[in-house]
Protein backbone atom coordinates (compact mmCIF):
# COMPACT_ATOMS: atom_id res chain seq x y z
CA UNK A 1 0.00 0.00 0.00
CA UNK A 2 2.98 2.44 0.63
CA UNK A 3 4.35 1.76 -3.07
CA UNK A 4 0.78 2.70 -4.21
CA UNK A 5 0.61 6.02 -1.89
CA UNK A 6 4.03 7.10 -3.14
CA UNK A 7 3.13 6.37 -6.41
CA UNK A 8 -0.13 8.70 -6.14
CA UNK A 9 1.96 11.29 -4.16
CA UNK A 10 5.02 11.33 -7.35
CA UNK A 11 1.75 11.77 -9.96
CA UNK A 12 0.35 14.85 -7.67
CA UNK A 13 4.31 16.38 -7.59
CA UNK A 14 4.48 16.87 -11.30
CA UNK A 15 1.02 17.75 -11.82
CA UNK A 16 1.12 20.70 -8.95
CA UNK A 17 4.55 21.09 -10.79
CA UNK A 18 2.93 21.02 -14.36
CA UNK A 19 1.45 24.73 -13.83
CA UNK A 20 4.65 26.17 -13.05
CA UNK A 21 6.10 24.34 -16.01
CA UNK A 22 3.26 26.03 -18.24
CA UNK A 23 3.72 28.71 -17.05
CA UNK A 24 7.27 29.35 -18.25
CA UNK A 25 6.27 27.50 -21.63
CA UNK A 26 3.79 30.05 -22.44
CA UNK A 27 6.31 32.64 -22.55
CA UNK A 28 8.10 30.43 -25.62
CA UNK A 29 5.48 29.00 -27.45
CA UNK A 30 1.58 30.72 -28.38
CA UNK A 31 -1.15 28.54 -26.31
CA UNK A 32 -2.67 27.09 -29.42
CA UNK A 33 0.54 25.68 -30.19
CA UNK A 34 0.88 24.79 -27.46
CA UNK A 35 -1.71 22.59 -26.53
CA UNK A 36 -1.06 20.76 -30.40
CA UNK A 37 2.56 20.03 -29.50
CA UNK A 38 1.91 18.73 -25.93
CA UNK A 39 -1.33 16.59 -26.94
CA UNK A 40 0.01 15.24 -29.71
CA UNK A 41 3.27 13.89 -28.22
CA UNK A 42 0.79 12.74 -25.54
CA UNK A 43 -1.40 11.26 -27.64
CA UNK A 44 1.61 9.30 -29.65
CA UNK A 45 2.68 7.84 -25.99
CA UNK A 46 -0.94 6.72 -25.40
CA UNK A 47 -1.20 5.29 -28.76
CA UNK A 48 1.98 3.51 -28.17
CA UNK A 49 1.19 1.88 -24.56
CA UNK A 50 -2.16 0.90 -26.12
CA UNK A 51 -0.72 -1.09 -28.75
CA UNK A 52 2.33 -2.59 -27.34
CA UNK A 53 -0.20 -3.98 -24.54
CA UNK A 54 -2.75 -4.84 -27.10
CA UNK A 55 -5.63 -2.62 -25.56
CA UNK A 56 -6.48 -0.51 -28.57
CA UNK A 57 -9.95 -1.01 -29.30
CA UNK A 58 -12.54 -0.82 -32.16
CA UNK A 59 -15.28 1.59 -30.90
CA UNK A 60 -19.11 1.99 -32.30
CA UNK A 61 -20.59 5.34 -33.81
CA UNK A 62 -22.54 5.42 -30.54
CA UNK A 63 -19.56 5.94 -28.70
CA UNK A 64 -18.18 8.70 -30.85
CA UNK A 65 -21.34 10.64 -30.23
CA UNK A 66 -19.88 11.09 -26.48
CA UNK A 67 -15.60 11.21 -28.08
CA UNK A 68 -16.57 14.08 -30.61
CA UNK A 69 -17.74 16.40 -27.65
CA UNK A 70 -15.56 15.36 -25.14
CA UNK A 71 -12.51 16.02 -27.02
CA UNK A 72 -13.85 19.87 -27.99
CA UNK A 73 -14.94 20.33 -24.32
CA UNK A 74 -12.43 18.71 -22.31
CA UNK A 75 -9.31 18.91 -24.53
CA UNK A 76 -9.40 21.95 -27.21
CA UNK A 77 -11.57 24.01 -25.01
CA UNK A 78 -9.33 23.13 -21.76
CA UNK A 79 -6.36 23.28 -23.07
CA UNK A 80 -6.74 26.28 -25.10
CA UNK A 81 -8.13 28.26 -21.98
CA UNK A 82 -5.70 26.53 -19.90
CA UNK A 83 -2.62 27.99 -21.10
CA UNK A 84 -4.19 31.61 -22.41
CA UNK A 85 -5.13 31.88 -18.19
CA UNK A 86 -1.30 30.84 -17.27
CA UNK A 87 -0.35 33.63 -19.90
CA UNK A 88 -0.84 36.52 -17.13
CA UNK A 89 -2.38 34.29 -14.37
CA UNK A 90 0.55 32.98 -11.62
CA UNK A 91 0.84 29.29 -11.72
CA UNK A 92 -0.18 29.35 -7.80
CA UNK A 93 -3.62 31.28 -8.41
CA UNK A 94 -4.52 28.80 -11.37
CA UNK A 95 -3.95 25.66 -8.98
CA UNK A 96 -5.91 26.75 -6.67
CA UNK A 97 -9.03 27.60 -9.14
CA UNK A 98 -8.42 24.72 -10.73
CA UNK A 99 -8.72 22.49 -7.23
CA UNK A 100 -12.58 23.25 -7.47
CA UNK A 101 -12.81 20.83 -10.41
CA UNK A 102 -14.58 18.08 -8.30
CA UNK A 103 -16.51 20.60 -6.54
CA UNK A 104 -17.84 21.61 -9.83
CA UNK A 105 -17.90 17.91 -11.00
CA UNK A 106 -20.13 17.13 -8.11
CA UNK A 107 -22.87 19.49 -8.79
CA UNK A 108 -23.39 18.58 -12.37
CA UNK A 109 -23.43 15.13 -11.41
CA UNK A 110 -26.15 16.23 -9.01
CA UNK A 111 -27.72 18.00 -12.12
CA UNK A 112 -27.18 15.75 -15.01
CA UNK A 113 -26.62 12.36 -13.21
CA UNK A 114 -28.92 13.10 -10.39
CA UNK A 115 -26.38 12.00 -8.01
CA UNK A 116 -27.19 12.98 -3.93
CA UNK A 117 -26.30 16.50 -2.93
CA UNK A 118 -25.47 16.52 1.07
CA UNK A 119 -25.28 19.23 3.39
CA UNK A 120 -21.70 18.53 3.62
CA UNK A 121 -21.39 18.97 0.09
CA UNK A 122 -23.26 22.39 0.08
CA UNK A 123 -21.22 23.79 3.34
CA UNK A 124 -18.00 22.47 1.37
CA UNK A 125 -18.73 24.32 -1.73
CA UNK A 126 -19.43 27.77 0.26
CA UNK A 127 -16.06 27.28 2.18
CA UNK A 128 -14.21 26.70 -1.03
CA UNK A 129 -15.93 29.48 -3.42
CA UNK A 130 -15.01 32.13 -0.33
CA UNK A 131 -11.34 30.74 -0.59
CA UNK A 132 -11.35 31.74 -4.45
CA UNK A 133 -12.33 35.33 -3.03
CA UNK A 134 -9.36 35.60 -0.99
CA UNK A 135 -6.96 34.36 -3.67
CA UNK A 136 -8.26 36.58 -6.80
CA UNK A 137 -8.82 39.36 -4.59
CA UNK A 138 -6.35 42.21 -3.66
CA UNK A 139 -6.11 44.64 -1.31
CA UNK A 140 -8.47 47.18 -2.69
CA UNK A 141 -11.25 44.87 -3.76
CA UNK A 142 -11.85 42.24 -6.28
CA UNK A 143 -10.20 41.66 -9.84
CA UNK A 144 -11.17 39.11 -12.15
CA UNK A 145 -8.89 39.92 -14.93
CA UNK A 146 -9.54 38.12 -18.13
CA UNK A 147 -6.68 35.78 -17.23
CA UNK A 148 -8.75 34.47 -14.26
CA UNK A 149 -11.76 34.20 -16.53
CA UNK A 150 -9.67 31.96 -19.04
CA UNK A 151 -8.80 29.28 -15.82
CA UNK A 152 -12.66 29.52 -14.89
CA UNK A 153 -13.58 28.25 -17.82
CA UNK A 154 -10.47 25.76 -18.03
CA UNK A 155 -11.84 24.56 -14.89
CA UNK A 156 -15.40 24.44 -16.08
CA UNK A 157 -14.53 22.52 -18.76
CA UNK A 158 -12.68 20.35 -17.11
CA UNK A 159 -15.15 19.52 -14.33
CA UNK A 160 -17.71 18.92 -17.67
CA UNK A 161 -15.20 16.75 -19.43
CA UNK A 162 -15.44 14.36 -16.15
CA UNK A 163 -19.72 13.94 -16.16
CA UNK A 164 -18.71 13.15 -19.78
CA UNK A 165 -16.59 10.85 -19.10
CA UNK A 166 -18.68 9.11 -16.81
CA UNK A 167 -21.33 8.31 -18.99
CA UNK A 168 -19.11 7.08 -21.61
CA UNK A 169 -16.72 4.98 -19.76
CA UNK A 170 -20.45 2.95 -18.42
CA UNK A 171 -19.92 1.27 -22.45
CA UNK A 172 -16.21 1.50 -22.45
CA UNK A 173 -13.11 0.88 -20.75
CA UNK A 174 -12.01 4.47 -18.88
CA UNK A 175 -7.88 3.82 -20.40
CA UNK A 176 -9.62 3.35 -24.03
CA UNK A 177 -11.97 5.92 -23.05
CA UNK A 178 -8.27 8.20 -22.54
CA UNK A 179 -6.65 7.52 -25.63
CA UNK A 180 -9.62 8.46 -27.96
CA UNK A 181 -10.42 11.36 -26.39
CA UNK A 182 -6.92 12.62 -26.41
CA UNK A 183 -6.26 11.61 -29.60
CA UNK A 184 -9.58 13.23 -31.43
CA UNK A 185 -8.88 16.61 -29.23
CA UNK A 186 -5.50 16.55 -30.52
CA UNK A 187 -6.66 16.45 -34.03
CA UNK A 188 -9.44 19.37 -33.25
CA UNK A 189 -6.14 21.60 -31.99
CA UNK A 190 -3.84 20.53 -34.79
CA UNK A 191 -5.56 22.72 -37.74
CA UNK A 192 -6.64 25.86 -35.07
CA UNK A 193 -2.21 25.80 -34.10
CA UNK A 194 -1.64 25.88 -37.40
CA UNK A 195 -4.18 28.65 -38.69
CA UNK A 196 -3.35 30.75 -35.81
CA UNK A 197 0.05 30.04 -34.26
CA UNK A 198 2.09 29.00 -37.36
CA UNK A 199 5.57 27.25 -36.17
CA UNK A 200 7.21 29.19 -38.21
CA UNK A 201 6.54 32.34 -36.58
CA UNK A 202 8.37 31.41 -32.94
CA UNK A 203 11.51 30.89 -31.74
CA UNK A 204 11.71 29.03 -28.60
CA UNK A 205 14.98 27.86 -26.76
CA UNK A 206 16.20 24.37 -26.95
CA UNK A 207 15.22 24.14 -22.83
CA UNK A 208 11.76 24.96 -23.95
CA UNK A 209 11.41 22.20 -26.14
CA UNK A 210 12.62 19.69 -23.96
CA UNK A 211 10.43 20.87 -21.10
CA UNK A 212 7.16 20.56 -23.41
CA UNK A 213 8.18 17.33 -24.39
CA UNK A 214 9.24 15.42 -21.05
CA UNK A 215 6.43 17.16 -19.39
CA UNK A 216 3.64 16.25 -22.38
CA UNK A 217 5.14 12.45 -21.75
CA UNK A 218 5.65 12.01 -17.84
CA UNK A 219 2.59 14.38 -16.41
CA UNK A 220 0.04 14.31 -19.18
CA UNK A 221 0.90 10.49 -20.28
CA UNK A 222 2.53 8.39 -17.63
CA UNK A 223 1.00 9.75 -15.01
CA UNK A 224 -2.11 9.06 -16.38
CA UNK A 225 -1.52 5.59 -16.86
CA UNK A 226 -0.07 5.78 -12.70
CA UNK A 227 -2.89 7.28 -11.03
CA UNK A 228 -5.67 4.67 -13.19
CA UNK A 229 -3.89 2.13 -12.10
CA UNK A 230 -3.13 3.24 -8.05
CA UNK A 231 -7.35 4.00 -8.37
CA UNK A 232 -8.04 0.51 -8.47
CA UNK A 233 -6.04 -0.52 -5.40
CA UNK A 234 -6.40 2.19 -3.26
CA UNK A 235 -9.94 3.36 -4.04
CA UNK A 236 -11.23 6.79 -5.54
CA UNK A 237 -11.94 8.47 -1.64
CA UNK A 238 -7.82 8.11 -0.70
CA UNK A 239 -6.91 9.03 -4.00
CA UNK A 240 -8.94 12.16 -4.25
CA UNK A 241 -7.30 13.31 -1.01
CA UNK A 242 -4.16 13.68 -2.75
CA UNK A 243 -5.48 15.98 -5.24
CA UNK A 244 -5.81 18.43 -2.69
CA UNK A 245 -1.76 19.05 -2.52
CA UNK A 246 -1.25 20.30 -6.03
CA UNK A 247 -1.96 23.84 -4.64
CA UNK A 248 0.50 23.37 -2.55
CA UNK A 249 3.00 21.74 -4.97
CA UNK A 250 2.43 24.84 -6.94
CA UNK A 251 3.13 27.29 -4.90
CA UNK A 252 6.59 25.75 -3.40
CA UNK A 253 7.77 25.03 -7.37
CA UNK A 254 6.62 28.80 -8.45
CA UNK A 255 8.42 30.25 -5.54
CA UNK A 256 11.73 28.11 -5.85
CA UNK A 257 11.78 28.73 -9.64
CA UNK A 258 10.00 31.59 -10.40
CA UNK A 259 10.22 33.63 -7.15
CA UNK A 260 5.98 34.10 -6.85
CA UNK A 261 5.19 35.12 -3.62
CA UNK A 262 2.85 33.76 -2.02
CA UNK A 263 0.73 36.16 0.44
CA UNK A 264 -1.12 35.61 3.57
CA UNK A 265 -4.41 36.37 1.96
CA UNK A 266 -3.23 33.67 -1.10
CA UNK A 267 -2.50 31.47 2.24
CA UNK A 268 -5.81 32.18 3.79
CA UNK A 269 -7.51 31.58 0.62
CA UNK A 270 -5.89 28.10 -0.41
CA UNK A 271 -6.72 26.75 3.02
CA UNK A 272 -10.11 27.68 2.36
CA UNK A 273 -10.29 26.15 -0.78
CA UNK A 274 -8.63 22.87 -0.05
CA UNK A 275 -10.71 22.76 3.36
CA UNK A 276 -13.82 22.89 1.45
CA UNK A 277 -12.48 20.22 -1.44
CA UNK A 278 -12.06 18.10 1.49
CA UNK A 279 -14.95 17.87 2.72
CA UNK A 280 -16.98 17.41 -0.41
CA UNK A 281 -14.51 14.48 -1.63
CA UNK A 282 -14.07 12.79 2.26
CA UNK A 283 -17.41 12.87 3.30
CA UNK A 284 -19.70 9.87 4.89
CA UNK A 285 -21.09 7.97 1.57
CA UNK A 286 -22.57 5.11 3.27
CA UNK A 287 -25.90 7.07 2.85
CA UNK A 288 -25.32 8.34 -0.56
CA UNK A 289 -23.84 5.25 -2.31
CA UNK A 290 -26.62 3.33 -1.01
CA UNK A 291 -29.39 5.58 -2.52
CA UNK A 292 -27.16 5.57 -5.68
CA UNK A 293 -26.65 2.10 -6.19
CA UNK A 294 -30.60 1.47 -6.01
CA UNK A 295 -31.19 4.34 -8.24
CA UNK A 296 -28.85 3.52 -10.62
CA UNK A 297 -27.67 -0.23 -10.81
CA UNK A 298 -24.69 -0.61 -13.05
CA UNK A 299 -25.59 -2.12 -16.45
CA UNK A 300 -23.70 -5.61 -17.36
CA UNK A 301 -21.55 -4.74 -19.68
CA UNK A 302 -21.19 -7.62 -22.42
CA UNK A 303 -17.21 -8.88 -22.99
CA UNK A 304 -16.88 -7.66 -26.31
CA UNK A 305 -17.23 -4.43 -25.27
CA UNK A 306 -14.88 -4.25 -22.54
Amino acid sequence: MMRSYLLLLFCVTCWGSNFVFGSMLVHEFPPFLLSALRLTSTSLFLISYAWGTKRLKHLIRRDYLLLIPLGFIGILLNQAAFFSGLKTVSATTASLILSLTPITATLLASLFLKEIITRRMVIGSIVAIMGIFFVVGKSDGLEFSIGILYILLAMLTFAISIIMMRKLTERIDPFIATVYSTVIGSIMVIPVAIIKDPLNQVSPHLWAWVMLFVTAIVAQGLCGLIWNFQLKRVGVGKASIFLNLQPFVAMIVGFMLLGTPVTTIQLIGSLLIVGGVVLVTTQKRDKADAINQRMFKPRTIPKTHN
